[in-house]
């Protein structure tokens, strides 16, 4: 098709988008410890969700596997950004295991709000999705027993707290803000007294992404998210957009866009989950341009300028 028949469409590009600053702490982590002890590097489970990363740092020398028991004996291991029970650290010190945690910070923020907890005698209740790996992390924290998933709001009105204990509440740094509201409305409106975070347990990434898709979805015939479909996070900006009024689609790069299902509309809006990289952005705007006459307008709700520090032991001997 010659480029003046293509017809025309707008391009509404989020910021912010794409990755977060503990995802781009987890990967210089990853990157730094081959840097530092040569390949292989072990790390356990997805250092995030996003293929696309893993498969790059599978280039460089990065094992992805399950559990620390897969790892050879003096060979490094990393933890995920999305945290691990506090039974993982202890089986590599136990191994004595050279381990880097790259768990993001705001999700060790959330760790200690629970030993906090904790240690007052309340029981906790852990709002967030069932098997996410932050959640199991999160409520490997503690004694089994002395914390409960709520998932749903229904979840919410059915719980039954046992005998005078006090209760508190943390939360799953990638939850939708909304959704996340109504359940803390729900638990505050029957526990008054139940005790909650200083500051919410969402991340800012998360709280950012979904304002803007906010905004961009009211522009757009078509919302793309460009995230992994186990991603928390990229799943919420789907449902955002959904639920404000638009038709989204969650895709993982260029190659799995649905070229029937966008259409021949006028404008399409795009984000990227917290772990998704940039390159797969440009790499979905870029297919598009060979099918549309597209322009790009940025559509700026914030800025991020949020940097986490890697572990000492990088930073010493790597200058970082």
């Amino acid at each position: 098709m010659h480029v003046d028949t293509l017809p025309n469409m707008k391009i509404y590009l989020a910021s912010p988008r794409g990755f977060c600053a503990g995802v781009d702490r987890a990967i210089k982590i990853v990157e730094l410890a081959i840097n530092k002890f040569g390949p292989p590097v072990y790390v356990r489970h997805e250092i995030v969700h996003n293929r696309y990363v893993v498969e790059g740092l599978e280039n460089k020398g990065a094992i992805f596997v399950d559990e620390l028991d897969e790892v050879p004996e003096g060979l490094p291991v990393v933890f995920s950004a999305h945290g691990v029970p506090k039974s993982v650290p202890a089986e590599a010190e136990a191994r004595e295991m050279v381990f880097l945690d790259a768990t993001c910070p705001l999700v060790s923020k959330v760790h200690r709000e629970v030993e906090r907890h904790f240690g007052r005698n309340r029981h906790i209740l852990m709002i967030g999705h069932a098997g996410h790996p932050e959640v199991i992390g999160t409520m490997g924290q503690v004694d089994s027993g002395s914390m409960t998933l709520i998932e749903t709001v229904t979840d919410a009105e059915t719980f039954t707290a046992q005998n005078d204990q006090e209760l508190a509440f943390v939360t799953q740094t990638t939850l939708s803000v909304d959704d996340t509201a109504e359940i803390v409305a729900t638990l505050v409106k029957r526990f008054p007294s139940i005790a909650g975070p200083k500051k919410e347990d969402i991340c800012y990434a998360t709280t950012n992404r979904q304002a803007a898709m906010k905004v961009i979805a009211r522009q757009a015939d078509r919302v793309i998210v460009i995230g992994a479909p186990n991603s928390s996070n990229s799943r919420r900006l789907v449902e955002v957009a959904e639920k404000n009024g638009a038709k989204a689609m969650l895709v993982r790069r260029a190659t799995d866009l649905n070229w029937d299902w966008i259409g021949n509309v006028k404008a399409i809006a795009i984000t990227a989950g917290a772990s998704a990289p940039e390159v797969l952005v440009e790499e979905v705007i870029d297919a598009i341009k060979e099918r549309f006459t597209a322009t790009v307008e940025l559509v700026e709700t914030a800025q991020e300028n949020v940097v986490f520090k890697v572990p000492a032991m990088l930073s010493r001997e790597t200058g970082v």
